[in-house]
């Protein structure tokens, strides 16, 4: 209910609050004084002096001095208003209590002191660091704002440039450029066309389903496998179980591009990719094997962003849900996900 806008413009959870600290302040001091109705009044000029004090410094004190990094006219003003709110606090409460002669009791004044001037000092420097840390939490979401309507304009910048329509048109007029006879590059060029519908239209959501992810992964295969001649193989395999579940777009495309950057070369031996998903009750596998030559798989270095970026999203999105085994022999190089889904 405080979140209503209603409440928001006219404050009245602050008039909540004020009034909650009002009977709780009573409740543990009424017995301090000679009567109910002297305690009210007393508790009252207390309650309404110390929300002064806290508006004013988190209004007034803090954004026109503090935040413009004026600190020594923020610590001499602070000061100078809890001592004379405090001087006048006591005269006021002299006059209710009818004892105007209050300073001049022997022993009473530290005690006043201490009540209505130190007490201040530490409740309206506590008023103060709430309102810093609140004013520090709405900057940092409101930096994050930024951030992200930044990168969504770049974003936007990027696809209007590639003007996916006239894109689009484009590969249409040359698939029906290439002749018919030409099965194979009218598939390759189909392909190519899909998986960039995917990237451009489809991947924008913060998850999508994995049959659609299946699809992407198998239309880069297929066009990565045209490339390669009868010395590599390429293996892609999912069980009938990996369906009806949604995932991260775009997380495992880098591991299968990592496989095919980084495939052997032997001319006497065959050179391989594998790839295979699957499901075990609520866990899902992605295996990803390639042949390599006798050296160590550079992941960190040069040509290694894909797979860093795949595990900093993997612990941003799927934090203790998830496990990356990576396992880097002489011959092979083997990435394998598992996901809680």
């Amino acid at each position: 209910m405080l979140n209503n806008p209603f409440f928001l413009k006219y404050k009245l959870h602050h008039v909540f609050f004020w009034m909650l600290v009002f009977a709780l302040w009573y409740y543990l001091r009424y017995q301090d004084y000679s009567s109910t109705q002297v305690a009210l009044e007393i508790t009252l000029l207390k309650v309404v002096d110390l929300a002064l004090m806290v508006y004013v410094t988190n209004y007034l004190l803090v954004p026109r001095l503090l935040y413009k990094k004026r600190y020594v006219a923020f610590i001499a003003v602070f000061i100078v208003m809890i001592f004379v709110s405090g001087l006048i606090k006591v005269s006021v409460m002299a006059g209710i209590m009818q004892q105007p002669g209050v300073f001049g009791l022997p022993g009473n004044l530290k005690t006043r002191f201490y009540e209505n001037v130190i007490s201040d000092f530490f409740l309206v420097t506590t008023g103060a660091a709430f309102k810093l840390i609140f004013d520090y939490i709405r900057m940092q979401q409101r930096l994050t704002e930024i951030a992200k309507e930044k990168a969504e304009t770049e974003l936007s910048f990027l696809k209007s440039q590639i003007n996916p329509h006239f894109l689009f048109n484009s590969l249409n007029s040359v698939y029906f450029l290439i002749n018919k006879d030409n099965d194979e590059a009218r598939k390759a060029l189909h392909k190519f066309s899909e998986m960039l519908r995917y990237q451009l239209y489809e991947a924008n959501g913060d998850k999508i389903p994995i049959e659609k992810e299946i699809n992407y992964l198998k239309d880069y295969v297929d066009l990565q496998q045209l490339r390669k001649d009868e010395k590599y193989s390429v293996q892609f395999e999912y069980t009938p179980e990996v369906k009806d579940f949604y995932i991260e777009p775009l997380l495992l495309i880098p591991i299968v591009e990592n496989a095919f950057k980084h495939i052997s070369h032997y001319n006497d031996k065959i050179n391989f990719v594998k790839v295979n998903l699957s499901r075990a009750n609520s866990i899902f596998s992605f295996t990803v094997e390639n042949s390599k030559e006798d050296q160590r798989h550079t992941i960190g270095k040069k040509g290694g962003i894909g797979m860093n970026n795949v595990k900093r999203r993997l612990e941003l999105l799927y934090p203790g849900k998830h496990e990356l085994i990576i396992s880097d022999t002489e011959n092979n190089f083997t990435v394998q996900l598992n996901i809680q889904v």
